[in-house]
């Protein structure tokens, strides 16, 4: 039992931090890319405050093309991309790059919903006062819809555990991989029921304080 554990433990902490790793490093990559997106989207639609039929349907096509892919996919298809990003296509550092990019478009149309669901009539008044676009989106729009913005990062964080559990049967670090690895291709079934419940306690913690928050700020 001692000799189990001394070698178990070991490859449950790394994994465990390759994940986290791996998913907030890509969370904070698709949101630095994607709120942008969502924002302009959603501005450059019919009847708001900077309407623009050409962009607006150029990148909502491009954010749909790029939602329509299966991750599995996603991750060999943009192989040269991520060799040419990070040097490699295999590890943990590599996994950020799939795992971004398939987020961004995902983040892009969360960020548009949320920021849809603002009454006009806040918009409006804040027009009438002289608001410029730019002040809209920064003292109106995001202030608003923050919690709908936690929501929606709370759900793409648990989507990216379960993305970079998928990554991690081509070698990309973190739980699935040792799942692949020992628990799948060792027969090693105790490794498989570990990382899986390791993995459903990362994303019971964080939709619970997730949820939490947004009810916070809800009754703000």
């Amino acid at each position: 039992m001692s000799n189990w554990l001394d070698q178990i433990i070991p490859m449950v902490t790394m994994g465990t931090l390759e994940t986290l790793y791996m998913v907030f490093v890509s969370v904070f990559i698709a949101y630095l890319f994607g709120l942008p997106l969502g924002v302009i989207l959603l501005i450059t639609s019919e009847k708001h405050i900077k309407p623009s039929p050409l962009i607006n349907s150029i990148l909502g096509t491009i954010i749909n093309i790029g939602r329509s892919f299966p991750f599995i996919i996603l991750l060999i298809a943009i192989i040269p991309f991520t060799r040419l990003v990070v040097g490699t296509f295999i590890g943990t550092t590599a996994s950020i790059v799939p795992l971004s990019v398939g987020a961004i478009p995902f983040v892009a149309r969360l960020v548009e919903t949320s920021l849809r669901e603002i009454p006009w009539g806040v918009i409006e008044a804040a027009q009438s006062m002289g608001a410029s676009p730019w002040q809209i989106i920064v003292r109106v729009m995001l202030p608003e819809a923050t919690p709908s913005l936690v929501s929606g990062f709370v759900l793409t964080t648990i989507t990216l555990i379960g993305y970079s559990a998928m990554a991690g049967v081509v070698g990309g670090g973190g739980l699935g991989t040792l799942a692949y690895q020992y628990g799948f291709q060792r027969y090693q079934n105790d490794v498989m029921v570990i990382t899986v419940v390791l993995l459903i306690i990362m994303v019971q913690i964080i939709q619970v304080v997730g949820d939490r928050i947004v009810a916070r700020l809800s009754r703000r």
